[in-house]
């Protein structure tokens, strides 16, 4: 029996192989596809209801066993937290063994170069015998050395007077950077999760400024760990908004330009700046928050008076666009209107047209502004404190006001610029004043953003060393073979389906300009077998050394 610690060793072994890093790797992979494919709690609320609402027995199941909130399940925790311990349990003990690769010297020559993939021989006694001038033995290895060094090789000496050369250090060295990185990259992912924020408001162009409060934003996110005292007090106003659109008969309406000049108060007390916002063109401000330009529509500027003749709205009423030419729909509401309170309701074209198909936008400019409407009433009630949605019309205890002309026909209406609509029976009236348009920003900070930026730039720098670098060691003698001095050279590498190793062998033989026959080079990868062994490389014999 292997006991309690015994079973606990070899559970670690187990967790810190690159086999089961891999397997968490896919696993997590796997374990995110439910997020993507199930509405989740904290982007869609209005999903997840629905979704409750429509399936009565698979609801339930999918809220007790966390898919729903996948990516703060203790599960998808869970593995998460494993396939972090395995990659770090991964790499110590390789970080270990390459950095005493790295100090060792290049391994001694093998006893038969010749098997070896790639080998290459020179007779220098013949050389030697025609020459009186022929280098050496030892200027042949030292000139051999310094060719070796100059192609970025480590070259040691032997005592039998051989060498060995290695390099592609920086394969091993790419390939532990690739797995730190794995390991920085889940952990921004998980500081971006845990820390960020992103928030929406939509701003009227000229109407009131936006200070980063929570209570200021139409739409929140955040992380677990986000406080609210790490909002920087900046503040934003638009001053205007400047859109263009083709004109021509080429994608006309197509939009070709918008820019918003907002100004800006770092912190307060600061001095105002002036900036130009405009799309895939972020504000990046003191705090490290950046402000996006993500959507505009229009603002119908109207006026509603109660039956009592008292202005109980006023002021640019956002309407949502629902097509490339800006077709809007919205809301406008009027709870304190006395003696009944008064709702209304429709779209807002831009560049009104009616035919037989009914009205429709057919340019995306305010170039005929109409807003079609109708209205409703109900008795005045007494305030909730509950949250109610701007964009669309509460009926609840409302009446929908009828045409006098045709009681059985609701009210419709149209407003132009300056036009008043009188409400049926003095209930009041609402006028169009003029259109402004308006801008939605979105405030985000992601803390961890520059972590994983950098582990994934450091990741693919690792892999190409891995890819690309060749590790290749070579080793070269001068030994006594029937009375002739042979050179040999030969070489491995250390990757397979690699390429250029033989090529490599034989440019060395080449380099050194032995002067020697045809019939005494041995083509690379073809030697023939000693007649008797060779001592010299276990160095057991040093009288035969070069």
């Amino acid at each position: 029996m292997i006991g309690f610690l015994g079973g606990l060793r070899f559970l670690w072994t187990q967790l810190i192989t690159m086999r089961t890093a891999l397997a968490l790797l896919f696993l997590l992979a796997l374990a995110a596809v439910p997020g993507s494919l199930v509405p989740q709690q904290n982007i869609s609320p209005v999903r997840v209801k629905s979704f409750l609402d429509q399936h009565k027995t698979l609801g339930p199941i999918y809220d007790k066993v966390g898919l729903f909130n996948v990516y703060t399940s203790p599960w998808f925790s869970a593995i998460y937290i494993l396939l972090f311990i395995s990659l770090i349990g991964c790499i110590i003990p390789r970080a270990g063994v390459y950095l005493r690769a790295v100090r060792a010297q290049p391994p001694r020559t093998p006893r038969y170069l010749h098997r070896l993939p790639a080998y290459a021989s020179a007779d220098l006694t013949a050389a030697e015998a025609g020459d009186s001038a022929a280098p050496t033995d030892a200027a042949i290895l030292r000139r051999l050395r310094d060719n070796l060094r100059s192609r970025r090789y480590r070259v040691t000496q032997h005592p039998d007077g051989s060498l060995a050369a290695e390099r592609g250090y920086l394969r091993e060295a790419g390939n532990l950077a690739f797995h730190i990185s794995l390991v920085f990259l889940l952990l921004g992912v998980a500081v971006v999760w845990l820390t960020s924020f992103r928030g929406d408001r939509a701003l009227v162009v000229g109407g009131e400024s936006f200070t980063n409060d929570l209570v200021q934003y139409d739409d929140f996110k955040a992380g677990p760990l986000f406080r609210q005292s790490s909002l920087t007090p900046f503040s934003i106003k638009v001053d205007s908004f400047d859109v263009k659109f083709e004109t021509g008969n080429v994608q006309r309406g197509a939009a070709r330009e918008f820019n918003a000049a907002v100004t800006v108060t770092d912190r307060p007390g600061d001095k105002p700046r002036q900036e130009t916002l405009r799309v895939n063109h972020p504000l990046n401000l003191a705090g490290g928050e950046k402000v996006h330009l993500i959507a505009w529509g229009y603002a119908p500027i109207v006026t509603v008076k109660d039956g009592d003749g008292n202005v109980v709205s006023s002021g640019p009423v956002i309407f949502l666009p629902q097509d490339g030419n800006f077709t809007s729909a919205g809301a406008i509401s009027a709870p304190d209107a006395r003696p009944r309170k008064l709702g209304f309701e429709g779209f807002f074209l831009p560049s009104a047209y009616v035919d037989g198909s009914g009205p429709r936008s057919v340019f995306p400019d305010a170039l005929n502004p109409q807003l079609f409407l109708n209205a409703w009433s109900g008795k005045p009630t007494a305030e909730t404190g509950q949250p109610q949605s701007v964009y669309s019309l509460d009926t609840r205890g409302m009446t929908q006001i009828m045409n006098p002309k045709d009681p059985k026909q609701p009210l419709r209406f149209i407003l132009r610029p300056g036009y008043i609509q009188k409400l049926p029976n003095g209930q009041g009236s609402i006028q169009l004043d003029g259109v402004q348009r308006w801008i939605k920003i979105q405030v985000g900070d992601s803390p961890g953003a520059p972590i994983t930026i950098v582990a994934i730039g450091t990741a693919v720098l690792g892999l190409s060393f891995s890819l690309f670098i060749r590790p290749r060691r070579i080793w070269a003698r001068i030994r006594r073979v029937d009375g002739h001095n042979l050179l040999e050279i030969a070489g491995l590498d250390r990757a397979d389906a690699r390429t250029g190793l033989t090529e490599d062998v034989e440019a060395l033989v080449n380099s050194l300009d032995l002067q020697t026959s045809s019939r005494n080079q041995t083509p690379p990868g073809h030697g023939n077998e000693p007649a008797e062994p060779d001592p010299t490389t276990d160095n057991q014999s040093p009288k035969e050394t070069a």
